[in-house]
């Protein structure tokens, strides 16, 4: 392997509230009566969990191994997570803490169903765009998740600037552009990462197709749940496979936990069907936990896993 670069997580850091409704949400949402809704569930169960994109990528690539540091904004409440990525080993020098602010926060409500009611307030991570991507020289390739508009922008053009490449994930911050920027950010970046529904809200945004999309970066990546994913790079298409996990306990994060992967082979340089599987079995163990930062591994353990799942070693 190729010596280690740093890799820049710029991305919203933020804690989510899970509640568990033990009935049906439909039976107690009526549809000729959802002008004038106003229902109440009992919540038995709750959960506080450390969350956020950036958080969630960090904490990933950290348990593989790799180096990386979060670039986020966070509010006067950081102090319970701050303490926790202390104890991860996570840098902190690239979050900014703003007193006037709460940190971003995620209220879900589930129920039997595993349907989901969300609420999300932005926070302190609205002014993220108060952050700027270092230049120097103490980052190798970054990674542009979801955070404010603003944000997203504006640490692009920054990578590009400083001659970085980095990952555009723009997963549930889709919808916050329009096909004029997808188009740009897409140009911008050096490889993109998004499920096969953003993949397709992709194509219907920029007019481009699939193939289009592929030939403007080094790399195009689509996950697809229980299906794998395929990686576009150099004019061939890698079908890498699922990873069987012991349990399905939370389907949240899986798609950080699969970005970590990505962002560890490309610090080391590895080959796509190399790196796609580190990144298929990232997924794989994070949905056998509940929370997003929950599930824990040494090396040892994972490089096992690996050749149990792939049939050969792991490349470490």
């Amino acid at each position: 392997m190729t010596a280690a670069k740093t890799a820049l997580i710029c991305g919203s850091v933020a804690y989510d509230t899970v509640m568990v409704f033990d009935g049906h949400f439909k039976d107690h949402i009526l549809a000729d009566r959802i002008h004038m809704l106003n229902v109440a569930f009992l919540v038995p169960g709750l959960r506080r969990n450390f969350g956020g994109c950036a958080g969630n990528i960090a904490y990933n690539l950290k348990l593989l191994g790799g180096d990386g540091k979060v670039m986020a904004t966070v509010g006067t409440d950081f102090d319970p997570y701050r303490a926790w990525m202390r104890d991860c080993g996570l840098p902190l020098d690239l979050v900014r803490q703003l007193d006037d602010q709460y940190t971003a926060q995620a209220y879900i409500t589930t129920d039997a169903a595993n349907n989901q009611i969300t609420a999300f307030h932005p926070g302190a991570m609205n002014h993220d765009h108060l952050n700027a991507v270092p230049t120097d020289g103490s980052i190798g390739l970054g990674i542009v998740a979801p955070e404010s508009h603003a944000g997203m922008r504006q640490h692009a053009a920054q990578f590009v600037a400083a001659g970085i490449p980095f990952v555009f994930d723009p997963g549930q911050a889709m919808t916050l552009f329009n096909g004029e920027e997808l188009r740009a950010l897409i140009g911008q970046a050096s490889w993109v990462a998004v499920n096969d529904y953003e993949a397709s809200l992709l194509v219907e945004r920029t007019g481009w197709s699939l193939e289009q999309i592929a030939a403007q970066v080094r790399a195009f990546i689509v996950t697809r749940g229980g299906e794998g994913s395929q990686i576009f790079a150099d004019g061939t298409r890698h079908d890498i496979p699922a990873v069987t996990a012991p349990s399905i306990a939370d389907p949240t994060g899986c798609g950080d936990a699969y970005r970590a992967g990505l962002l560890y082979g490309l610090q080391h340089g590895l080959d796509w069907p190399t790196t796609g599987r580190i990144a298929s079995l990232m997924g794989a163990i994070k949905i056998a936990h509940h929370g997003t930062q929950n599930h824990r591994f040494a090396r040892a353990e994972f490089a096992t896993r690996y050749r149990a799942a792939f049939g050969v070693a792991a490349p470490f």
